[in-house]
């Protein structure tokens, strides 16, 4: 019996203008969750009648915003990617977060991913040639469109073991 490795390629890969939609609308959904966590957090305290916190969430500075905003950044990542292998906006386009050979990345490779986008200037390692972020090089997944890679799926492995490698 022949062992075949399922292996992602080029034609799978989503395309540049997919990340950059991905990169903006996951922007967007991360600064309603940033700042719906905030207005929340200021009303419970002024409620709770602890306006010095309150007014300290107000009048955050530039770093406590960057680093506020760097956690919902990392936690909306994480989630989103550890339990659908998609954020809301990968579901736009169309897109999902796999391994080399297919499979739904592990927890630690998610956690590797979402700690590489934090890399000062990563955003720009998207304009190389091969569009895959050192988000992706790094953690070795790969962004592909979903109907893509589940046609390339079902024509890799036989009916009776789609469901243990579909994700």
């Amino acid at each position: 019996m022949e062992n075949k490795v399922f292996r992602i390629t080029k034609a799978l890969l989503a395309s540049r203008s997919q990340r950059v939609l991905n990169l903006t609308i996951d922007l967007g959904v991360q600064y309603i969750i940033w700042v719906s966590v905030l207005e929340t957090a200021t009303i419970i305290l002024s409620l709770s009648h602890y306006y010095a916190f309150s007014e300290r969430i107000k009048m955050m500075g530039l770093l406590p915003q960057i680093f506020s905003g760097g956690l919902v950044m990392f936690f909306y990542y994480a989630f989103m990617e550890m339990y659908f292998s998609r954020t809301i906006a990968k579901y736009f386009t169309k897109t999902l977060v796999v391994m080399r050979n297919g499979k739904k990345p592990n927890g630690f490779t998610i956690i590797t991913r979402t700690a590489c986008r934090i890399i000062p200037f990563e955003f720009f390692s998207f304009f190389s040639p091969n569009s895959r972020g050192w988000n992706d090089t790094l953690s070795r997944t790969y962004v592909v469109k979903k109907e893509k890679f589940i046609d390339r799926m079902r024509l890799f492995y036989p009916a009776d073991q789609i469901g243990d490698n579909l994700i």
